[in-house]
């Protein structure tokens, strides 16, 4: 994690409940202004590397600001992070985060000083070398498992080393290796691979960047059932995320899906009139839109109705009646699912070689024509002839 300090705020990164949007899981304090807002819990959220948080009681009465730097209570020694919210909104975050025991809730020290700035970032340029190295530990000791990332204490003395496994590792031997080699204590902890992307942070196929390393805090699991609600081609490598597993965005929008399809007709029922029977060939759930092909698996005489036209020809059938068309007995018309912005363009357009430029010939008696009505002796096109150059003055 990387401190910067605003020279046009009292201190630390913002001033109030603004913050710098780079923070992976910003959370805008939007009770900031609010008279008392710090005076009702002495409570403050402090971030560390990448996702990792933590909850702290301001015991000493520090007035403590969005963007300070502090020294926190770690076991063992103290650790450096970045207050990233304080007032009534940690109590609200105190539930996600799922933390009822008081003996979880350490306190903050101090705001950090020059001397624990330096042991940090002296701890900190030690993170890349050790993760290089404790993966090939892990491999000459044959573990199946990846070490993703390592995170030290701001004091030094404890390392965290997050690692993926498909099973269960015996990583005993491991860490008795780990300690000898790096002089630390060593804290292993497991994560998924949507924690890790979230760590790593990039940006999406969307242009944005990944929502588990901005705002995403729970990952709910995704299934393909999730993409057939919402008539996603189940094409793998459009599915799958930075993570290489499903999409967090496919579970988004699949509420409005399953309740917008329930006023769909059943893709079962076919449609009779008086011309023909009509299949149902495919659907635009959210605009409402069904469309019908006289053929069951081709598309033959596709017609395209409302949801509600549709119902209204099954309740005709049911009482036996058949009506003209599809598009009879209503307004409707048939409407087209998809624009074809190409529609009336050429599309031989760019096939059209380039003109070429008429070059001079020379006449008969082999006397070249220096002189061209259609340009002046500037090559400047002018329909008066040849110019003498303008004389300055």
């Amino acid at each position: 994690m990387e401190f910067h300090v605003f020279r046009g705020c009292d201190r630390g990164l913002s001033h109030k409940g603004c913050g710098r949007q780079d923070n992976k899981l910003n959370t805008y304090d939007w009770l900031a202004d609010v008279p008392g807002n710090n005076d009702d819990t002495d409570l403050v959220e402090v971030q560390f590397k990448n996702t990792r948080k933590g909850y702290y009681h301001n015991v000493s009465k520090l007035d403590l600001k969005k963007g300070d730097i502090v020294a926190v209570e770690a076991s063992p020694g103290h650790d450096i992070g970045v207050v990233t919210l304080t007032g009534r909104l940690v109590k609200l975050q105190l539930k996600k985060a799922n933390l009822k025991s008081e003996d979880d809730i350490k306190k903050v020290f101090r705001i950090a000083k020059q001397t624990d700035m330096d042991r940090y970032f002296e701890a900190k340029s030690r993170e890349h070398d050790t993760m290089i190295e404790s993966r090939q530990i892990a491999k000459n000791l044959g573990l199946q498992m990846k070490i993703g990332d390592v995170e030290y204490q701001g004091d030094g003395n404890k390392a965290i080393f997050y690692y993926i496994a498909d099973d269960r590792v015996d990583f005993r031997q491991l860490i008795k290796v780990l300690a000898d080699t790096f002089h630390v204590r060593i804290e292993m902890k497991q994560i998924g691979a949507r924690q890790e992307a979230g760590r790593i942070g990039g940006t999406g196929p969307c242009g944005r960047e990944l929502c588990c390393a901005t705002w995403m805090k729970n990952f709910v699991s995704v299934s393909t059932n999730v993409a057939r609600f919402q008539d996603i081609s189940l094409n793998p490598q459009k599915l799958a995320g930075m993570c290489a597993k499903l999409k967090c965005c496919l579970n988004y929008e699949v509420d409005d899906y399953m309740e917008a399809s329930r006023k769909l007709p059943s893709k079962e029922i076919i449609l009779q009139t008086m011309d023909s029977d009509y299949f149902l060939f495919k659907t635009d759930i959210l605009a409402g839109l069904v469309t019908y092909s006289t053929a069951k698996n081709a598309a033959v005489n596709l017609e395209t109705i409302t949801a509600a036209r549709a119902k209204e020809i099954i309740e005709m059938n049911k009482q036996g009646i058949k009506p003209t068309s599809l598009l009879e007995n209503g307004d409707q018309k048939t409407t087209k699912m998809h624009t074809d912005l190409l529609e009336d363009g050429d599309i031989s357009r760019f096939d059209k070689s380039k003109r070429k430029k008429k070059k001079n010939k020379t006449p008969q008696n082999g006397k070249a024509n220096t002189t061209n009505p259609k340009r002046d002796n500037r090559g400047k096109r002018n329909g008066n002839g040849p110019q003498e150059p303008k004389k300055e003055d």
